[in-house]
């Protein structure tokens, strides 16, 4: 599912960002904003393998904020989204000091393009490990 963005200096011709968001990563996210499932509330989503346009889900499960910030690699640029205890829903970036320069960069430049497939979402938070809900 590319994304587009609009070029202003083009008087907002669309073109592509370059992303592809598999669609896992949707499915994934449908499960975590469902009600009625308690098995998923949290994802964390990233290059998929040495694809440099492709993100997939890399991670999901149950526990909130702290189990989501367990589970974050520290070699990745990733993207992600959690269901807070209060029934609402944030998103994150987190590029950690061990990912490559060039995937930081691109991983930046395709952020609006992943999070725009967690729809939904109440705001961005600022997700690096040790968060927790209070911490938000």
């Amino acid at each position: 599912m590319p994304t587009l963005l609009t070029d202003p200096r083009s008087g907002g011709v669309k073109k592509s960002s370059g992303v592809n968001v598999l669609p896992i990563v949707a499915e994934t996210w449908a499960q975590v904003r469902d009600d009625s499932n308690t098995d998923v509330d949290w994802l964390i989503a990233s290059f998929n393998g040495k694809s440099k346009t492709d993100i997939t889900v890399i991670a999901s499960g149950s526990g909130g904020i702290e189990a989501c910030a367990a589970a974050l690699p520290e070699n990745a640029a990733l993207y992600g989204g959690v269901r807070l205890n209060s029934g609402r829903f944030v998103t994150f970036y987190y590029a950690p000091e061990g990912c490559p320069v060039m995937q930081r960069g691109r991983g930046s430049m395709y952020k609006n393009g992943v999070l725009n497939v967690l729809e939904g979402s109440d705001r961005e938070i600022d997700m690096k490990p040790g968060s927790t809900e209070s911490s938000i």
